[in-house]
């Protein structure tokens, strides 16, 4: 879901949020995983930190989607559902950058919260 509220981030902080969004189409967690731990002990990078956990939380999801894909794989159901969740991911993650560019908090949808 996406909440429309704007916030007061500074453009670094939008660019880097952007870019921790959009890492996951080639390098996957490592980015929102290196962002988060960078600046979960910043009270003023409150807003990156929580996208560095939206974006490493769906990173997460992703993986194990993937997983299930590959398990499903045996009877040709993983096969299929595989382009789907890449369809499905690069598109989300594309929306997710763009409103992190603007400065809006961006909630993935059907994403496990695992990291808190």
């Amino acid at each position: 879901m996406n909440d429309t509220i704007q916030t007061a981030a500074p453009q670094e902080d939008r660019t880097i949020a952007l870019i921790t969004h959009l890492s996951g189409i080639i390098a996957g967690f490592i980015v929102p995983l290196i962002i988060w731990l960078i600046n979960k002990d910043k009270p003023e990078k409150a807003w990156l930190t929580d996208q560095s956990k939206e974006a490493l939380n769906f990173q997460i999801t992703l993986l194990l989607a993937y997983i299930v894909c590959v398990v499903l794989s045996f009877v040709l159901i993983g096969a299929l559902l595989m382009p789907l969740v890449w369809i499905a991911s690069l598109v989300l993650m594309i929306l997710a950058g763009v409103a992190a560019n603007k400065g809006e908090n961006y909630r993935y949808p059907v994403t496990l919260r695992l990291i808190s």
